[in-house]
């Protein structure tokens, strides 16, 4: 069967084309990935050339039952996957209906007739990787690749020569290991957890803040040491040392773009655990007004953020996307008349246009001393990765009184405790409220998917106490299912904000080093939009859900608010 003429015939190609796809080792595949035919279409217009059906597997119900008796290698190695079954045939979707050598396979194999039905190539692949986990090609043993699997390093790796050095590069262990790199990237995993259990290793991911157990094949228990060896030496850390806690870092280039690896490895109980954080350098947007400020918040500190000098303080906890705050306002305010100096620990990311330090504490080079250094420099923006001690944070101070915008981070649960905790810290209190303009507390909550979410009218009764219902003018929505967002419901994350400025009812009760709780009540009675305020507003507008604001933020239903 031509399948070039049959997309000549139907005019999806040209004359000139008809050449250049009977040229090609996989026609249904360049047809199906040219840029300008539609995927559907060509799949659509070869099904019923060959009297097959077309079936989106997105809506299709799969059998998953059929699995266990199902000849896994063929899936792998020719991207097939068993729909259905009824008497005495097997429905099996594929993406190459011109391949018949793995169909007659299949028949041999199960004794049952197939059924062929066309489908789209990304789509079983999803399937093959949601059921059968990733890395099961590897452990199968199919070392054969039709394509790259688009892992490059970027450093070149030492070994020693020893046993288990050898069996972590042989060629299986390297394609597993870039098979779960590749997909945590893929899926925009911020954190990978590879953990050694009694039962056997577990991989989960963290995607949108949430641990996902990654499904994989019980034969990868057979690959555990070499797995964590070969990342160990990817990450040039010592593959001996089974004893210690490690920190290295891996760089690698994956698709054309640079993807930075974190790598920390723990010895425990049954063997070590190993967190790799990945920080996709090429899939970051530092965009201050996509990351989910209200519009007032966002006018108001637009504003802050351009003073000529002075401290603004974002607070949270780890994880709560304080850096890419912080980034977002330096790329905002930067220009060829600011200089901005940054001094980190670590540098997550390079900005263009913006100078920054990495701090080495091992060898003296702190938060403190840095930034003394840096004053030297003559910069008018400096960014403290964070204050951590007393010495920190009066150098901090000493910049913002010498003319300087000092930004920086806290670790406090809200706004108003960042007052607290630079005086418990030993600042006096009217050199905190002297220079502190403002403070940033923020937590993140996960998008809901666009596609699956589901219309939700609630009674106020069915609601938390605190949910402003007298706002409410129509639905709010709930989580629902689809493959876009991998059955999750949600997709991506946005902040929640709580934006403290330093008026100066707050900065008398600062000096007079009154509590958290009245700093809040008084910011609150002023006119300040708690974190949980922003999150029911956002549930208000559709973005995010009751459950995840309940997740991340605290009642405030004590709180008067003007």
């Amino acid at each position: 069967m031509d399948v070039a003429e049959i997309l000549l015939r139907r005019g999806l190609i040209t004359e000139s084309q008809v050449n250049e796809v009977r040229q090609t080792d996989d026609v249904v595949t360049w047809a199906t990935e040219h840029p300008d035919l539609d995927p559907d279409v060509v799949m659509r217009t070869i099904a019923g050339e060959l009297g097959l059906d077309f079936i989106d597997l997105r809506e299709e119900p799969v059998d998953l039952d059929l699995l266990d008796a199902f000849p896994q290698k063929l899936i792998y190695r020719e991207n097939l996957f068993p729909v259905s079954r009824q008497n005495g045939s097997i429905r099996i979707a594929t993406a190459d209906p011109l391949n018949f050598y793995p169909l007659d396979e299949i028949a041999a194999a199960t004794g049952l007739t197939v059924e062929p039905v066309l489908a789209d190539r990304v789509e079983i692949a999803k399937l093959i990787k949601n059921h059968l986990g990733v890395g099961g090609e590897t452990v199968e043993g199919l070392l054969e690749q039709k394509a790259e699997d688009g892992i490059e390093l970027l450093e070149e790796i030492e070994t020693d020569g020893s046993e288990l050095s050898e069996m972590a590069q042989e060629a299986s262990v390297v394609r597993l290991v870039n098979e779960i790199l590749l997909e945590a990237i893929e899926s925009k995993t911020s954190d990978v957890h590879i953990e050694s259990q009694e039962r056997g290793i577990v991989i989960r991911y963290r995607i949108d803040g949430i641990l996902h157990t990654q499904p994989v094949p019980p034969e990868i228990n057979h690959f555990r040491a070499a797995i964590i060896s070969r990342l160990k030496i990817m990450a040039r850390l010592n593959i001996a040392e089974k004893r210690l806690p490690q920190d290295g870092r891996i760089k690698l280039k994956v698709k054309g773009r640079e993807v930075d690896v974190r790598v920390s490895v723990i010895p425990m109980i049954h063997g070590e655990g190993l967190v790799m954080r990945i920080l996709d350098k090429g899939s970051m947007e530092f965009e201050l007004r996509n990351l989910g400020m209200s519009q007032k918040t966002y006018d108001i500190f637009s504003k802050l953020i351009r003073l000529p000098h002075g401290i603004i303080l974002v607070t949270g906890p780890t994880g709560s996307g304080k850096t890419t705050t912080l980034y977002s306002s330096l790329i905002e305010i930067n220009n060829a008349t600011t200089k901005i100096i940054t001094t980190e620990d670590p540098v997550e990311y390079q900005l263009a246009g913006i100078n920054q330090i990495q701090v080495h504490p091992k060898i003296g080079l702190t938060f403190a001393h840095s930034l003394r250094s840096i004053l030297r420099h003559d910069p008018d923006v400096v960014l403290v990765g964070e204050i951590r001690d007393l010495e920190t944070a009066e150098n901090a101070i000493q910049a913002a009184l010498t003319g300087h915008l000092v930004f920086s981070t806290l670790h406090t649960n809200d706004a108003a405790g960042a007052y607290t905790r630079m005086v418990d810290m030993g600042v006096e209190p009217f050199l905190v409220t002297s220079t502190v303009e403002a403070v940033m507390a923020q937590r993140l909550v996960r998008r809901l998917c666009m596609h699956c979410r589901r219309e939700v009218t609630p009674k106020q009764e069915d609601l938390p106490d605190d949910f402003p219902f007298e706002l409410l003018d129509g639905p709010i929505y709930e989580a629902g299912r689809c493959r876009e967002c991998r059955e999750v419901g949600y997709s991506g994350r946005m902040g929640v904000y709580e934006l403290l400025t330093t008026t100066d009812t707050i900065r008398q009760l600062a000096t007079e080093r009154c509590s958290t709780w009245e700093i809040k009540k008084a910011a609150a009675e002023s006119g300040m939009e708690t974190l949980r305020d922003d999150g029911w507003l956002k549930v208000i507008n559709g973005t995010t859900t009751i459950d995840e604001v309940v997740r991340i933020t605290k009642s405030d239903r004590t709180i008067k608010r003007k």
